[in-house]
This record gives structure tokens, sequence and C-alpha cells, in this order.
């Protein structure tokens, strides 16, 4: 792990422990510790992915390991932009968002970082389009699913609170199903460039439009038939199980035109 991205996860370590010691010492620290932690994290990974980007000549999307902590990146950031959006009250979310951070991060140091030169398969403008779209997409459905777990376990007194994080689910899978249909169409260009077939039934290809006919469905539930709160959550709780399906298990479990991806 590169020093910048360990700065980055010793800070979002330190979001979350402000928020354990705040409560151990009875003082509200979270919004006053755990959110300027998260985002000089988050500006730190900024850093390392601008330092790879130019130490590779290339967007640093190429892998499982550039790719997951891009992941990541996207997602503390579209955080900490929804954090900012007036009447969410998300500041308590800052130290859950910090442990799914580092507990990424920590899974990530355990995959190959090296510097590599890309694939042939890769040398193309569209990996930076095509990679960061889906791969921002699945932060922001990364952020759905951490406040969809939030919500399964509050209370009916924490009904104020319940509100604005249900907001945030909503609005979150919002903004990653559209990436992720952004994410498909500009994958099937480059797959006609690269390929010459917009669409092949790839491993990586079928699964990425179930995942996208799933998060469909659960945005026309709960626009039409009023699948909200719980069964919303609960949607989305399993969504986010076909997302890393996607991600990760594809890329182990099947052979295909992406298997690159796992490298």
């Amino acid at each position: 792990m590169e020093i910048s991205l360990k700065v980055s996860f010793v800070l979002y370590g330190l979001a979350m422990a402000a928020a354990l010691l705040g409560f151990l010492f009875n003082k509200d620290w979270r919004s006053r510790y755990s959110v300027p932690a998260l985002f000089a994290g988050w500006l730190s990974a900024t850093a390392h992915v601008g330092i790879r980007w130019y130490l590779s000549g290339r967007a640093p999307l190429s892998n499982q390991y550039e790719s997951l902590v891009f992941l990541i990146w996207a997602f503390v950031g579209v955080y900490l932009l929804f954090r900012n959006l007036p009447g969410r009250g998300l500041d308590w979310l800052a130290p859950w968002t910090g442990m799914v951070a580092v507990l990424s991060l920590a899974a990530g140091s355990f995959l190959g970082s090296d510097i590599e030169p890309l694939v042939p398969a890769l040398q193309s403008n569209w990996l930076l389009v095509h990679v960061s779209t889906v791969m921002t997409g699945y932060g922001a459905l990364l952020l759905s699913f951490l406040g969809a777990a939030a919500f399964s376990f509050m209370g009916a007194a924490q009904e104020e609170r319940k509100k604005g994080l249900e907001s945030l689910v909503y609005r979150a899978c919002l903004v990653g199903f559209w990436l992720l249909t952004l994410g498909i169409i500009t994958g099937a260009v480059w797959a006609n460039s690269a390929w010459g077939s917009y669409w092949s039934w790839d491993p990586k290809e079928t699964w990425s439009l179930i995942t996208w006919l799933y998060y469909a469905v659960a945005i026309h539930l709960r626009r039409t038939r009023s699948w909200r709160e719980k069964k919303f959550a609960g949607l989305m709780l399993w969504g986010f199980v076909l997302v890393m399906f996607t991600y990760f298990g594809v890329n182990y479990l099947m052979s295909g035109l992406h298997s690159y991806g796992k490298q």
C-alpha cells in the first residue's frame, strides 16, 4: 500500500475511532472529528489516484486493486456530497463510512498493487470513461447499501433520522443506477470498437445486465408500489450482493473476455 493510501487508511480509521471514543467518553465527536478525518482521508486518496495516474501514464483502473481503490474513493466522495445536501443530517454516518473504507482497503492490500503495462484490450480512451463510470456507480450503490443496513437496525424512536436516511438510500440508488446504465452503454460501444460486437453475452456483461435489471425493478417498485423504508432497504441489501458478485465473483469464478479484471 503506497504512502498516500496508507495515510488515507489511517485517516479513515480515525473517522471511525472518533465516534467510538466519543461514545466511551460521552462526547459528540462524530461531526467534530469524524467528518473532517473522513474528508482528509478522501483528499489523501485523491492524491494517491493522481500520483498513480502520473506514474503509470494512464488512468489507474486496469485491474482489481486499482478499481477497488477507485471504488472506495468514489464511495467516500458520494457520501461527502450527499452529506452536504440540506436537510440530510447524515454526519452520524461518517464513522460507518470510514469503517467500510478501512475494511475495503485492508482487503485490497492482499491484491497485486504493482503498476504494470496495459494489456492490449485495455489500451483505449474508453478505459477511463467506462470503468470510472461503473466504479462510481458501484460506490453510490455501496452507500445505498450502507444506508439500508443502518436503516434496518433503527427503531421507531428514530423517525427523524430514518427520514433523512431513507432519502439517502433512494437517491444514492438512483445515482448508482444511472451511472451503471451509462457504464453499460459505454462498455457496449467500447466492446464494438475492440471486438466488433456491442454485446457478446460475456459473463461480466450478463451479470451487469442482471444487476441493472434488479435495480430497475427496485426503483419501479418504490415509485409505483410504494415499497419504501424497510422494504426498499431490503432490496438495497440484496442488490449489493449482486453488485459484489458482478464485480468480484465473475472475475474469479467465470472466464470470459473480462478475465483480465482479476489481475
